[in-house]
């Protein structure tokens, strides 16, 4: 019998070693990349974290969990499991003793295994700047993403009319990019990114310096008491997520392991989000079983200006625009029309399994923050300057992984029983094959923090209250079941919502993986909102149920070394009292080619849909150049297709063009207003060079 696994376990390990690198990361920004069902995502640090694990596989001798952690592949009892073994039974001689952990399975370790490994020797404790120098690693990245049908805000104006109107914008249609960095381990990195986007000037007019955005920065990390220190563009991570979180953070998924937030107090910022990063300098201090991390940050934000004349012409900001974007006259006048001043500190208590931390947050603009004021809003922040103070804990016990924070902001406007957001949760494997995650939540109307990611339903942990419950179940070797139910309620109005709402998700996911190079996988997801009824008078605006349901089955097979297959079908339903029912779907054929003594690499998908609106639109997954996201709506009727070629040349460098199209059967036009396209052919060209010594 012990024969047997141990032959089954080699077969696993041979098999997730013959993985393209690429094809593993991508597998899982895939997965995670389906809870944000948006066309805009940035999963820059994920990629980066497996990237680097991958070339540096954490050693399960000398590890203390928290790289394990950054992982997101394992929960915590898992990782205690590991810990435990370890301390029982000393270091690990062969990864096949991965086997006798109680809480890891078959699949669990495929999982895992390409960024671990097991060796006796020391990791290098202390860095020189010798080892620095000749093992660091450079890297020069620029992409190309031109403009192929035109859009009417770019036709071709006088001065006066551009001006004038917002429908035109002052740049060309193409959007550049370019990232160099050097990076030595996860020690030391320093580099420099600029963005242009689509739309906006370059090298004249509002843009003389050249890109509109440039971010910088400078990261150490490894020291005894120092353990980590930023200057420059920054990101910042604390508890779960209630009080700061600067970073984007999972969701629900039909992994419960992605429903805890696994804090890294510092990371180096490397992406092109122009608002969800901090900008100043940070440390984070260690000695023996406490950590404190202190971080300053000043950076301009977009805003509306105006003038109130009741108080001698008092200026202050009536709304903050996130996007980026300076690409008409009025967007242009909100930019760097504000200054943000954030300084904290998070300290930190760590003993074995247990885990406890407070921090507290000051948040202040140069000018008053005054947005109108909507029933739906009237609770949220205004002024000059806000504080947040949080404690979070986190303690495993067993089969028994407990975590949670609570939060509160200080406003002077605030009484001391309103402000409040908690979220308390447990991850139980009550046995090796079963596993199952319960969560609560309370996040009161008046509770508001600008840089937050709690686990949530709405878009803002703000005005919500929910309960998660979550299981995994290996029901056979082959064969387990991942599904969720989350029950919420906003007690206030939401945007959208006049009244009080409530509703439901349920997600259930049986899989069939009979072996690594096949797999099938089902899909049944139920979500009921509630929103305004679109039968209004013009007087009460009352709420309606909104049932959507989702249909999926999916399969992945590997033909042989060169060859995978993907295949998708999934259909939508809309149901609403206001409405007549809606429904759509859509069906998918990926083709990979890969041969492993070839210099280049090829990636196809043919696409056919067919949905009544764009409510009934459906997110698909696309496969795309590195550190590139790509997540579009198919919507309406029609189909879409893309190549992705990738070819290696010169030992060190990358070149990937990407070419992909929508051909829609029923339009004569696209989208509206600025970016509007005159017939049904949108297509999308990119071109990335990646030069790495």
């Amino acid at each position: 019998m012990k024969f047997i696994l141990s032959l089954t376990f080699l077969m696993l390990l041979s098999l997730s070693y013959s993985q393209d690198r690429s094809e593993i990361i991508q597998q899982r920004v895939e997965f995670i990349s389906e809870q944000f069902q948006s066309e805009n995502l940035d999963l820059t640090t994920i990629v980066e974290q497996l990237n680097y694990y991958y070339d540096h596989p954490i050693n399960l001798n000398t590890t203390t969990g928290e790289e394990l952690e950054e992982l997101a592949l394992l929960t915590g009892v898992q990782i205690n499991d590991l810990l435990l073994h370890r301390k029982a039974y000393g270091k690990f001689i062969s990864i096949y003793e991965l086997q006798s952990l109680r809480y890891w399975d078959a699949n669990v370790i495929q999982l895992v295994l390409p960024f671990v490994r097991v060796d006796d020797r020391l990791d290098q404790l202390h860095l020189t700047w010798k080892e620095a120098i000749d093992q660091g690693k450079f890297e020069q990245y620029l992409r190309y993403q031109p403009m192929i049908e035109q859009k009417a805000g770019y036709a071709n104006v006088n001065d006066s009319v551009l001006q004038a109107s917002n429908k035109y914008y002052y740049g060309n249609g193409d959007r550049y990019f370019s990232r160099f960095r050097y990076t030595y381990k996860t020690n030391i990195s320093l580099g420099i990114t600029a963005e242009k986007d689509a739309g906006e000037e370059f090298f004249k007019g509002s843009q003389k310096q050249g890109f509109d955005f440039y971010s910088a920065h400078a990261f150490f990390k490894g020291g005894k008491y120092l353990r980590s220190f930023a200057l420059g563009d920054y990101q910042v991570q604390v508890g779960q997520g209630l009080n700061l979180w600067s970073s984007y953070a999972f969701g629900k998924t039909a992994d419960l392991t992605t429903m805890k937030r696994t804090a890294i107090p510092i990371r180096a910022y490397t992406s092109v989000d122009e608002s969800r990063f901090l900008r100043g300098a940070a440390a984070d201090f260690a000695y023996g079983n406490w950590s404190l991390l202190v971080f300053a940050s000043q950076k301009k934000l977009d805003g509306s200006s105006s003038l109130d004349s009741t108080y001698d012409d008092l200026e202050f900001v009536s709304t903050i625009d996130l996007s980026g974007l300076h690409r008409t006259t009025n967007e242009i006048a909100k930019k760097n029309g504000l200054t943000e001043r954030i300084f904290g500190g998070n300290v930190r208590y760590q003993l074995g399994a247990f885990h406890w931390g407070a921090a507290y947050v000051y948040q202040a603009y140069d000018k008053p923050f005054n947005k109108p004021i909507q029933l739906y809003n009237q609770f949220d922040f205004r002024g000059t300057s806000q504080q947040s103070i949080s404690s979070d804990y986190s303690y495993v016990f067993r089969n028994i992984h407990v975590f949670g924070e609570v939060s509160k902001v200080l406003r002077t406007d605030l009484e001391p029983i309103k402000g409040w957001a908690m979220v308390h949760a447990a991850m139980l494997s009550l046995d090796p094959r079963f596993s199952v995650g319960l969560l609560f939540r309370n996040y009161q109307k008046e509770y508001q923090t600008f840089y937050n990611a709690g686990f949530s339903e709405g878009s803002n942990t703000q005005n919500e209250e929910g309960t998660y419950v979550a299981i995994k179940w290996k029901l056979a070797p082959a064969w387990s079941i991942n599904g969720y139910v989350d029950l919420f309620k906003f007690p206030w109005m939401k945007y959208g919502v006049d009244a009080p709402s409530n509703g439901h998700e349920i997600l259930i996911q049986p899989s069939f993986k009979p072996s690594k190079t096949f797999e099938l996988y089902g899909r049944f997801r139920q979500q009921l909102r509630q929103k305004n009824s679109r039968d209004s008078d013009g007087t009460v605006t009352e709420i309606e149920d909104v049932l959507q349901r989702n249909f999926r089955l999916n399969m992945s097979c590997v033909l042989n070394e060169f060859i995978s297959l993907k295949s998708r079908l999934e259909y939508v339903s809309i149901q609403r009292a206001s409405n007549a029912p809606e429904k759509g779907m859509m069906f998918y054929q990926d083709l990979i080619f890969k041969p492993k003594s070839s210099p280049f690499d090829l990636s196809l998908r043919f696409a056919l849909f067919d949905t009544d609106s764009y409510d009934t639109r459906i997110y698909a997954f696309e496969s795309n150049a590195l550190y590139v996201f790509a997540v579009p709506a198919y919507y309406y009727q029609g189909s879409r297709a893309y190549v992705l070629f990738r070819y290696s040349f010169w030992h060190s460098c990358d070149l990937w063009v990407k070419y992909g199209v929508f051909l829609y059967e029923n339009r004569h036009s696209i989208s509206s207003g600025a970016e509007e396209i005159m017939g049904g052919r949108k297509s999308d060209l990119l071109v990335q060079l990646r030069i790495s010594f």
